[in-house]
């Protein structure tokens, strides 16, 4: 069992705004990635309701829309998709300015941005909540101090040289057990909050049950499928997939399915927060561009959970982490950065592209805890593309140091130290 000293903070937390401003507030994501417990955390103050419970939303729909701000008031809405008259209700009610502040939470994200969209356009700010980062589980001693992993400096507009040439190159002791404790945990359960105070077996069972439930709840809300079994299969096939290149037909075929069904399933997966579509670079740099979109699950106790891949260690797995943690950090703090990853025809590949406002940094990711220059080819060549585009690159590994790896800006960076 992890130590009772992890740290619990939620990043998210920090840029959500305080119940005194005039807004309205979308927090959304996976289900049981913590949506709940963070609103009420952050808005102590606020009525709590959740239109999960049949009786709440009868009581929604009797409510007189100019009585809103009398029977409801500023309040925390949860599974808001559930009962649509909530949204026009507080639209009246907040363009009236009888109420000032709502938080709306769900985790369909389809249904709930259809709603927006008909009804709270240009009044609701969007956040989206992820499975726990490497960041949030860093164990601190019991001090509750945090500060912002390395991986944000990136985003400063500084040379990689600049970035890590002001971190110690190890950490020691206490400090190094707490930060590698954390990636393997990642690595091994993945994110989800509910985990954290089971034991391995409970974790294992979990995990399973939750994949019976968004079967049962999310993708109900999603589609009316009448058969559940070709999209669990679907949902295995798509997982054993993970960091590989979509082929749509390829999935169908396999899964005993048509390729518009295989979109369609894919699609479900996307909107419910289960995984993501990394594009590929969009200039071709050195030769033509393979145009292909490589999928990624986004928590990897559900991608074991689904593979069956319970004890087991990959470089498919671990690219699947850097890439997730990447892109939750990107999200989570809603940094102006975009994710791609570079392969052309001829086979010159760079795991992963991060297109900032000051220039690009290219990323390789290697599942050893050994690296060499040998391993920034790829990224040397691309770095003479870019010209004064380039930031710099890193060989995000599993070893134990940060160090240089050559020019132009070419660094050595364990994902420990990188996602904490």
């Amino acid at each position: 069992m992890m130590s009772e000293n992890l740290q619990r903070i939620r990043f998210l937390k920090h840029c959500l705004p305080t119940s005194s401003a005039s807004k309205l507030i979308l927090m959304t994501g996976a289900r049981q990635t913590g949506k709940t417990t963070l609103a009420k955390n952050q808005y102590p103050q606020l009525r709590y309701i959740n239109l999960d419970a049949p009786e709440n939303r009868e009581f929604i729909k009797i409510i007189p829309t100019a009585s809103w701000n009398r029977d409801i008031g500023n309040a925390v809405i949860d599974e808001a998709q559930k009962e649509p008259e909530v949204f026009e209700k507080i639209k009246y009610a907040f363009d009236e300015r009888s109420i000032t502040f709502t938080v709306l939470l769900g985790s369909s994200q389809i249904l709930l941005l259809k709603k927006i969209r008909e009804s709270l356009a240009g009044r609701v700010s969007i956040y989206e909540l992820w499975p726990l980062m490497m960041s949030e589980l860093t164990d601190t001693g019991g001090t509750g101090d945090y500060c912002m992993p390395l991986v944000d400096r990136l985003f400063s507009g500084k040379s990689l040289d600049d970035i890590f040439k002001e971190v110690p190159g190890v950490l020691l002791d206490r400090e190094y057990a707490g930060k590698k404790h954390a990636e393997q945990y990642l690595f091994q359960w993945g994110g989800m909050p509910a985990l954290l105070s089971l034991d391995d077996n409970e974790r294992w069972k979990w995990l399973k049950d939750y994949g019976y439930t968004y079967l049962e709840r999310d993708l109900t809300d999603l589609a009316r499928l009448d058969d559940l079994a070709p999209f669990r299969k679907f949902q295995k096939l798509s997982a054993l997939r993970s960091g590989q290149l979509l082929n749509y037909s390829e999935l169908a075929r396999d899964a005993d399915i048509s390729v518009d069904t295989s979109r369609r399933y894919l699609e479900y997966l996307n909107i419910s927060y289960q995984v993501i579509l990394l594009q590929p670079y969009y200039r071709n740099l050195t030769s033509s561009l393979v145009k292909t979109p490589k999928i990624y699950w986004l928590d990897i106790g559900l991608l074991r959970m689904l593979c069956g891949f319970r004890e087991t260690e990959s470089g498919a797995i671990y690219e699947t982490l850097v890439v997730a943690e990447f892109y939750k950090w990107i999200k989570t703090m809603q940094r102006q950065v975009e994710l791609y990853f570079y392969r052309t025809r001829s086979g010159l590949e760079v795991d992963l592209m991060l297109q900032t406002l000051h220039g690009v940094i290219g990323v390789e990711v290697k599942s050893r805890e050994n690296v060499s220059s040998a391993d920034c080819k790829a990224m040397k060549e691309i770095a003479a593309s870019l010209g004064n585009e380039w930031l710099g690159g890193m060989v995000v590994y599993r070893g134990p140091e940060i160090r240089k790896l050559g020019n132009p800006n070419l660094w050595a960076v364990p994902s420990f130290r990188l996602f904490t």
